[in-house]
């Protein structure tokens, strides 16, 4: 037998989905922005990131009024749950991707001309556990989402070399100061994209096995 809940749960997931899309478009353009000097690229990020908070005060009214009015099983209340945590998840990687935005723009108009390999590479790191994270999602799949949690090490090592390049090179050239200081903030802001993506693969295996992996093993 059909239940209410089920067609709002449906639209729930919808509606998460379409703000991750909005999520990894804003990914998209930052990158492309920063890695091109694409100046309007960085500005879309600014529209996108207004999509994305309406979405998230959708969502949490939506998750409410669920809560509210259905009485959710355990099942139903675990996803619901999730979606909430993922909400606020998806938020923030919005943000970051408004941070990146700033930092890179700013960088832009010096005309810098310092290489931004390791950069693209962390990039392409948090890209692939930003999609498998809605992948997993999106497919209630926790052997996706744990693959999430193995990514995470490698964006982690990114982070670690590109502060470890750009602190030497403060040390060597004074002009390329700035510079190396705002690559050291994309590589933070990067790098808290990937652990929010970790936060939704978390949320998948809760909403779909009912196990709380947050401080433990993800076995």
């Amino acid at each position: 037998m059909d239940r209410a809940i089920d067609s709002q749960l449906e639209d729930l997931k919808k509606l998460t989905l379409e703000m991750g899309g909005l999520v990894e478009k804003a990914l998209v353009m930052v990158s492309a922005g920063l890695l091109k000097k694409e100046p309007s690229h960085l500005q879309e990020v600014f529209k996108i990131e207004g999509l994305i908070n309406d979405l998230q005060i959708k969502i949490d009214n939506e998750c409410l009024q669920v809560l509210a009015k259905q009485g959710p099983v355990a099942k139903d209340l675990r996803l619901i749950l999730s979606i909430i945590k993922i909400n606020t998840d998806l938020e923030r990687m919005g943000d970051q991707c408004v941070n990146i935005s700033y930092i890179s723009r700013e960088l832009i108009e010096r005309g810098f001309l310092n290489s931004l390999k390791d950069i693209e590479e962390m990039i392409e790191a948090v890209t692939k556990m930003v999609k498998a994270s809605l992948d997993s999602f999106v497919k209630m799949d926790p052997n996706i989402a744990r693959s999430v949690l193995d990514m995470d090490d490698a964006v982690d090592n990114y982070k670690k070399k590109i502060n470890q390049h750009s602190i030497q090179m403060m040390k060597t050239d004074v002009n390329s100061l700035q510079d190396h200081l705002d690559f050291i903030l994309i590589a933070r802001n990067l790098e808290r994209l990937g652990d929010h993506a970790t936060n939704i693969a978390e949320d998948v295996i809760f909403a779909f096995t009912g196990k709380d992996i947050r401080h433990g093993s993800n076995d």
